[in-house]
């Protein structure tokens, strides 16, 4: 019992200053977060585990305001997906999808905050569930894409080049002035390579 008394202020502000609390689940459930230790919510923050998977930066991005009207504000990212189980914001339920793990907070009006942290289970630091190619599509794509370019883009010079070629010689050959079927007409000033001596 001595021991346990001085450590019972440290145990308190830890209960009644920043409580944490740990959820999990799969995409499609419903969860509930609860301000706990906040007598007065004002806001909702989110955190996510992996922002770079839904193309978001670091760090926390308000997700829902606290009303006059009554009506929530809910940030686009949750839209449809989180409502309020009271008249305020004190007790929420969220639709749970991909790419939603990381930590909420409810701030109070005087700046007190609860977390709770959510693991969505399949999410990952790779943003791929497995068997996806979800984020690797472009190069598996593209890359072959370029191939086929530039071979009937190479095709298509060595048949314009075969041409002129066919056609140049044939012209100082016969030495037509109107071209020959199929030749273009242009005035020649050097003879090719091949007629050279």
């Amino acid at each position: 019992m001595a021991l346990v008394l001085p450590l019972l202020p440290l145990l308190l502000s830890k209960v009644q200053g920043n409580p944490e609390v740990s959820l999990e689940g799969s995409p499609g459930d419903r969860v509930n977060l609860s301000c706990i230790g906040v007598s007065d919510p004002t806001r909702w923050a989110w955190a996510p585990s992996f922002p770079a998977c839904k193309g978001l930066s670091k760090g926390r991005r308000p997700i829902l305001w606290a009303s006059t009207r009554g009506t929530p504000t809910v940030l686009q990212h949750f839209s449809g997906r989180l409502r309020s189980l009271d008249n305020g914001i004190k007790r929420l339920e969220l639709l749970l999808s991909a790419g939603d793990s990381g930590t909420f907070f409810c701030k109070g009006r005087h700046e007190n905050e609860s977390r709770t942290v959510l693991q969505v289970l399949g999410d990952k630091a790779g943003c791929r569930p497995a068997g996806s190619t979800h984020g690797y599509e472009y190069p598996k794509v593209l890359i072959p894409l370029l191939g086929v370019g530039l071979v009937l883009g190479l095709g298509v010079a060595g048949v314009v080049w075969r041409r002129r070629r066919a056609c140049t010689t044939l012209i100082w050959t016969t030495l037509s002035s109107g071209g020959t079927a199929g030749c273009p007409q242009w005035f020649l000033v050097m003879p090719p390579l091949s007629m050279r001596l």
